[in-house]
């Protein structure tokens, strides 16, 4: 099994849908370690460490996102798996 690291970012009505929570929510439920936060322009980004198979899993979650989002485009960006840098799934305020 590969482990992978994502950063993703999520563009469409994704804040005021508590996109954070559910998608800690998420994350934690499929063993995905790392952070999201809301940018100030609007969009949600994330890091997503973990099993390769998992963290596509993630990435198609982020393309629905929860109920009440409305998501338009999810940009990801493949970085090196930094050995396991995060030990559990945050939400970082700014």
């Amino acid at each position: 099994m590969s482990r992978v690291r994502a950063h993703v970012r999520v563009e469409g009505r994704v804040q005021g849908v508590y996109f954070r929570s559910y998608t800690r929510r998420q994350a934690e439920s499929l063993g995905i370690t790392g952070w999201v936060r809301n940018c100030p322009d609007g969009q949600v980004e994330a890091v997503l460490e973990g099993e390769e198979k998992d963290v596509h899993r993630m990435i198609d979650w982020c393309r629905l996102g929860p109920p009440g989002a409305y998501v338009t485009d999810v940009k990801v960006q493949w970085e090196p798996y930094d050995k396991g840098e995060f030990d559990s799934f945050h939400i970082r305020y700014y």
